[in-house]
């Protein structure tokens, strides 16, 4: 009998330290598991977490690259094919169609002219890149810009540059009235003889016609 509660008590103790290594060996991998796991993955709440704290996310400074610039201004022909389409999709669509003036630049144009008429003051200006004019009023808008007011010897614009970053700057830009240059006048007088067509003569003074047509006295 003693025999056997020898045997008893020892199974018993034997199952007590099994039982104690293999509750410690279960706390060490459960330990290593934690400490396995990333920071980044403890304080994730993007998974849908309800326990894990909130982190806001890191704003990344912008470097000096980043810096907002002027949008660079499409060519003249670009601007062009532009406003044919614009046009073409507002008389489709039964609309007022665009200015032409929406094409030109602010700085692409010359004021050549400004008079009177029953809607007020108004002016002529020329677009120099492709050498057309243009009547314009008060609220005439621009690739950059729009007319403001008309003065008696100058117009004045809404100059307008945009940035990259949505930003729009405005400023007041006044365009004087040009004036009459001779030189210029008689070039561009020249010019439009020469175009008008080949063969054309030159105009002679009012005494050389005079001389052509008085009749040469015969002698007796």
């Amino acid at each position: 009998m003693k025999t056997y509660g020898k045997m008893i008590r020892y199974c018993i103790a034997l199952l007590a330290l099994f039982s104690a290594f293999a509750l410690s060996g279960a706390q060490l991998s459960a330990n290593a598991q934690e400490a396995s796991k990333p920071k980044s993955q403890s304080n994730n709440c993007e998974k849908g977490d309800p326990f894990c704290k909130y982190v806001p996310p890191v704003k990344v400074k912008r470097g000096a690259n980043a810096k907002p610039v002027p949008i660079p201004v499409p060519s003249i022909q670009e601007r062009i094919e532009k406003y044919k389409a614009e046009k073409l999709a507002a008389m489709n669509a039964m609309r007022p169609a665009p200015k032409p003036t929406t094409a030109i630049l602010l700085g692409e144009m010359q004021v050549t002219g400004i008079f009177r008429t029953p809607r007020g003051y108004a002016a002529m200006i020329e677009a120099t890149p492709i050498k057309l004019s243009y009547v314009i009023y008060p609220g005439e808008t621009f690739y950059d810009g729009q007319l403001v007011a008309i003065e008696e010897d100058r117009l004045v614009f809404r100059h307008e540059i945009r940035f990259t970053d949505g930003r729009v700057d405005k400023t007041v830009e006044n365009k004087p009235l040009r004036q009459p240059n001779a030189v210029t006048d008689s070039m561009t007088v020249s010019k439009a003889a020469t175009d008008s067509g080949n063969g054309a003569t030159a105009a002679t003074s009012p005494a050389d016609a005079q001389a052509e047509k008085a009749p040469t006295p015969q002698k007796q």
